[in-house]
């Protein structure tokens, strides 16, 4: 379970997990104890240099509390011989209790709860910038940011990214109290192994240190479109979302944000914001109060060694294979075509589709990039002048549905096709501008229907060429036959005209 808050207590999991190590423990001890690496003799020094750059956030809503009448007036059937006794008993008692009564010369306010949330955050310009993380101050209403010596500033919210899960605070620093900053470091530079430490308010223990190593880096964890996590060993719990992860130079490299735990505490797996990534979107929230990031206008899958095999891709499996493209977007306008696979952006390699959003995203709206695709098993450049990702649109990412390939044609893949006529059509509902062959039965042990391939839906490639008739599917899969390959890879639209590319194996 990914967490940013809550904790869920299993102690079941918790005495199983106790046993595993015990028994880990034992067995090591019957093997030769290997040399262990040496860490630093103590933290103390660049602990005290940053953590006064380090503080507490208290962010509170107040919201209006449901009246009591609403959580104790039973739910009666209508015309129940009680009904008016029991709303008349309710309604009294919520009279006197302070109830909902929002007019009439004896109501009452109504009344108000406020929830409260503890999370970290860190100095990032001595002018009074504070970076923590979104679901941190989530729709407060009143922030206050607590000093390590215990002073509390009032905070203004400067910009927020529910997409990265950060935030942008301002305070005003009290004249006689300078503010403590720190800087962000490259955290393109940590290695698995590197030593970090976090600091933040576990538990509303604020100021506390923990260590830790970089156990990876580039985690998808599945919480946005643009997951790219480093992942630490260092102690995370809750309360130190938002907090800096450091390296031993005192540089911020990573925004404390999730842990991994079936238990709601650490159990060693936390996942940090990388500086690399957070730092441009945290300029674009000081800048304009919002993100502006990048828009290419395509819909893209992953590209499995099936897949790879199919387009002949020398490379084997990697980039992202390009399964649609906006007909308004700069992609289009670009000449980049339907069944491209992208390999690399604007110099980055593209090693796979999670990777092509974050790319995009990152850069500048308006710049012209070269983008590196191979089309049709040759490698092609094009130059692409990037749009702007507006909130309400989706954001390049990969169509994580997988293929669900609909194949290619008859007896070899196991499939009935038939040239879409008007009674097909009909019968299919399939939309009118749909051109290609038409699904009419798939064979329940065939590679087609393991791929979830179903009749009604319509082939309009086969192998990257286009197919108007059930001879051309034949053809071109022979053909792809005579050439030796092992797959053969369809594009394959729903009646609708949603389309997605499949890779099914020639037997």
């Amino acid at each position: 379970m990914v967490s940013v808050a809550s904790a869920v207590k299993m102690p079941r999991v918790r005495a199983m997990l106790a046993s595993a190590v015990i028994g880990a423990s034992v067995a090591a001890a019957a093997l030769p104890f290997p040399a262990l690496a040496k860490g630093p003799e103590s933290l103390a020094d660049l602990a005290e240099q940053v953590t006064d750059a380090v503080v507490n956030i208290s962010a509170s809503t107040t919201v209006e509390a449901r009246p009591p009448t609403s959580r104790t007036l039973p739910q009666l059937p209508p015309g129940t011989p009680f009904e008016d006794l029991f709303e008349d008993f309710f309604n009294k008692r919520g009279q006197r209790g302070g109830g909902d009564r929002s007019e009439g010369e004896n109501s009452t306010p109504r009344q108000q709860r406020k929830s409260n949330s503890l999370g970290s955050g860190f100095i990032i310009d001595a002018s009074g910038i504070v970076i923590t993380n979104n679901h941190v101050i989530g729709d407060a209403n009143d922030i206050q940011v607590i000093l390590h010596n215990g002073s509390k500033l009032k905070a203004e919210i400067i910009g927020k990214d529910p997409k990265l899960d950060l935030a942008v605070l301002r305070v005003k620093p009290e004249a006689d109290k300078p503010l403590k900053a720190v800087p962000f470091g490259d955290s393109d530079k940590m290695r698995p192994g590197d030593w970090v430490i976090a600091i933040g308010n576990p538990f509303g223990l604020g100021g506390s240190v923990s260590a830790g190593i970089v156990s990876a880096r580039g985690r998808n964890i599945e919480s946005g479109p643009y997951d790219n996590y480093l992942q630490t060993d260092a102690a995370i719990n809750k309360g130190n979302s938002g907090g800096p992860l450091f390296n031993m130079n005192g540089e911020v490299i990573g925004i404390n944000t999730a842990i991994l735990s079936p238990t709601g505490g650490s159990v060693g797996i936390g996942f940090a914001v990388p500086s690399g990534t957070a730092g441009p979107v945290i300029q674009q929230l000081r800048d304009f109060g919002e993100v502006r990031r990048g828009w290419l206008g395509v819909r893209i899958q992953n590209v499995d060694d099936v897949t790879a095999d199919a387009l002949g891709l020398k490379g084997g499996a990697k980039g992202a294979l390009i399964a649609g493209i906006d007909e308004k977007g700069p992609a289009k306008s670009s000449g980049l075509e339907v069944g491209d696979v992208i390999t690399r952006f604007n110099g980055t390699v593209v090693q796979s589709s999670a990777d092509l959003p974050r790319i995009v995203a990152a850069t500048p709206v308006g710049k012209t990039v070269e983008v590196l695709v191979v089309r049709k098993g040759q490698e092609a450049t094009k130059s692409v002048t990037l749009g702007r990702l507006e909130d309400n649109e989706k954001p390049q990412l990969a169509n994580v549905r997988q293929p669900e390939a609909e194949s290619v044609a008859r007896p070899v893949l196991g499939l009935s096709v038939s040239g879409i006529t008007d009674e097909l059509r009909r019968r299919y509902s399939i939309k009118d501008t749909l051109k290609g062959v038409v699904v009419t039965k798939v064979d329940a042990n065939s590679a087609a229907s393991d791929k979830q391939i179903k009749p009604g839906e319509v082939i309009v490639e086969v192998g990257q060429e286009a197919v108007a008739t059930p001879a051309d599917v034949t053809k071109r899969v022979d053909q792809i036959k005579k050439e030796g390959r092992k797959s053969v890879l369809l594009l394959v639209a729903s009646a609708t005209g949603d389309v997605r590319f499949v890779a099914i194996g020639l037997e």
